[in-house]
């Protein structure tokens, strides 16, 4: 297959402004407005970064999606967003694409600040069969007569609510188009059961009688050829203005026209900084830690390993993102059976890994915070009312991991952080987290969430840690003092020790600095001590300030002399926000919390 060559100006694209332009245009020259499509993708992409596969597998059929519909007075909803890249292209936001000037003023997502075209903000799984059936029942109850359309991925399909979706739908009776485009893969490969019965359809060329979505109350139709604008508009024009739910079944090629990404789409489902002629990295080479992983995926993902191949109860559970625990195709083909993909399925993880431990086996189940919060339900009544010693792994758990607001994933802290019974661990250092996790691993009496540490990369202090963590809530005195307790959570407690060394340069204050590495509890006996020598006590924690951390520590002192100062980020859904921007508009760089400080003290 030969790779997409790139090119400055494009002749139709010049021309598309909406998609009433893209209707004016031949069904013959289709073909070639995808080439020029693929091309501005994968030149932004090269340089930005962004979802290849997803977006490259999807542009002839979004190209059809608007040629045979009239958004937006038909609505489409597009599962998580992520493969939305040629609708915002053909509705007005082309520059965004060919304009590097303006690359980052699109959102990567569906947006309706963005497009009158884009009905919510999306960046989760397996919601839009959810979302646009309120939208067909809104238009129902109101009188109106437009189509709506949801696009869902093979890969969401794995996700209980696109369950949830597809059951309610098929009793509406009403007007409703599901496009399922099926690209035989999620991020990395598909499972579930669900998958064989994709493939017995494809292979069928739809006719098998065993059918999931009729027998959901659906019609149905299937297109072999998905990235043929032409089959796709014939059968996008059979169902337009339909009186009931119909499933168009569209078979696409992830990846397609960009032979690197057809190759390896497990690892072209996100990209940057590549080559868009050859697909070669650009990337400048990452610095390494003293073990040559540069990452803490990877060092989780070899540890794990050598831990299976030492006792065959431990198991790793991932919800669709392997690589997220450091689980490449090779150390997936090695762990065998004691590594378990549910697919985008956050809520079966959880409550999987609460059986697992509950029958005697050592679940560690590793996700991304920002998708976890899908199952906080069974957080609290599979895993922690029940105590079951599961282990929990979050990545990217930080003000410094994804910023667009569909994936904010510092929350986690007044999410987790107050759940009964569940331990949660704030590590610094590599030998803090690994010590922490060889704990919880041989340990049977808690749940155990460890939060991964992001800022810096992998960072070693160069001494073991010989902490008991079994001994609940036992903050360490890394720094004795006076006057001041700085408290650094996590991954900022770098940015304590940053605070303390200006204290002392600036006001010759000798302040105590503290490391909790525990979030779920309070040493109530260190914080007491501290009130003998100590007036201010300063919290910092890389996540939301309401409901969090710090917070409990100011509770504690409420009712005695000792004055309290939390850092944090205030309550917000920021968007594509600049790391260190943000930290500063909530007051947390050391100038303004040694100011603070210093009129503390008087």
């Amino acid at each position: 297959m030969p790779i997409i060559e790139t090119k400055e100006v494009t002749m139709l694209l010049d021309h598309i402004d909406s998609p009433a332009d893209l209707k004016k245009l031949p069904i013959s020259r289709l073909p070639e407005l995808a080439a020029e499509i693929r091309a501005v993708i994968l030149t932004k992409l090269g340089a930005h970064g962004g979802h290849v596969g997803p977006n490259l597998g999807t542009v002839e059929l979004e190209i059809a999606m608007h040629y045979v519909f009239d958004s937006p007075r038909d609505r489409f909803v597009f599962d998580v967003s992520h493969q939305s890249y040629t609708h915002k292209i053909l509705t007005g936001r082309r520059e965004a694409f060919t304009d590097p000037a303006k690359w980052d003023e699109d959102s990567g997502y569906t947006n309706p600040n963005e497009s009158e075209h884009d009905w919510f903000n999306m960046g989760h799984t397996s919601t839009s069969m959810s979302l646009a059936s309120g939208l067909a029942k809104a238009r129902d109850l109101t009188g109106g007569t437009y189509n709506v359309v949801a696009v869902i991925g093979d890969g969401s399909l794995s996700g209980g609510e696109a369950f949830e979706g597809f059951d309610v739908v098929g009793e509406m009776g009403t007007n409703f188009i599901a496009i399922v485009n099926d690209n035989e893969m999620s991020i990395a490969e598909n499972h579930g059961g669900l998958y064989g019965h994709l493939r017995e359809l494809r292979e069928s060329g739809g006719l098998s009688r065993n059918n999931i979505f009729r027998a959901l109350g659906f019609d149905y139709r299937y297109v072999e050829r998905g990235n043929d604008a032409v089959a796709l508009i014939e059968a996008l024009g059979a169902v337009k203005d339909i009186d009931h739910p119909v499933v168009v079944h569209v078979h696409t090629q992830k990846g397609r026209g960009f032979a690197p990404a057809v190759a390896d789409k497990e690892s072209w489902h996100w990209n940057g900084h590549f080559d868009p002629k050859t697909g070669a990295s650009t990337r400048p080479a990452a610095d390494t830690d003293s073990d040559g992983c540069d990452s803490y995926e990877d060092l989780t993902g070899a540890w794990l390993l050598d831990r299976m191949r030492e006792d065959p109860r431990v198991v790793a559970i991932t919800s669709g993102t392997p690589t997220v625990m450091g689980f490449t195709p090779e150390l997936r083909r090695k762990a065998g059976k004691q590594f378990v993909d549910v697919g985008i399925a956050e809520e079966q993880a959880v409550a999987m890994a609460s059986g697992i431990a509950r029958g005697g086996g050592i679940p560690i189940y590793g996700f991304c915070s920002t998708f976890v919060q899908r199952a906080y339900d069974q957080l609290i009544q599979d895993l922690c009312v029940n105590g079951n010693p599961a282990v929990l792994l979050s990545f990217d758990a930080s003000v410094y991991g994804m910023n667009d607001v569909t994936h904010l994933g510092f929350y986690d802290i007044a999410m987790m952080g107050n759940i009964p019974n569940l331990v949660y661990l704030a590590p610094t250092c590599k030998e803090e987290y690994f010590a922490m996790l060889g704990w919880a691993v041989t340990q049977r009496e808690h749940p155990v969430a460890i939060r991964v540490p992001v800022y810096g990369g992998v960072v070693s202090r160069g001494k073991p840690d010989t902490t008991d963590y079994g001994q609940l809530d036992r903050y360490e005195i890394t720094r004795r003092g006076h006057d001041v307790a700085v408290i650094g959570l996590g991954d900022f407690y770098g940015l304590g020790e940053r605070v303390v060394g200006a204290l002392d340069a600036e006001l010759g204050v000798k302040a105590t600095l503290i490391n909790p590495k525990f979030i779920t509890g309070l040493d109530r006996d260190l914080l007491d001590g501290l009130q003998a020598n100590h007036r201010v006590t300063v919290t910092l924690e890389d996540g939301q300030l309401e409901g969090g951390f710090g917070g409990k520590i100011a509770a504690y002192y409420g009712p005695t002399a000792m004055r309290v100062k939390t850092y944090g980020i205030a309550k917000s859904f920021p968007d594509r926000y600049d790391p260190d921007r943000l930290l500063a508009d909530n007051g947390i760089t050391v100038p303004a919390i040694v100011a603070d400080i210093r009129r503390m003290l008087g």
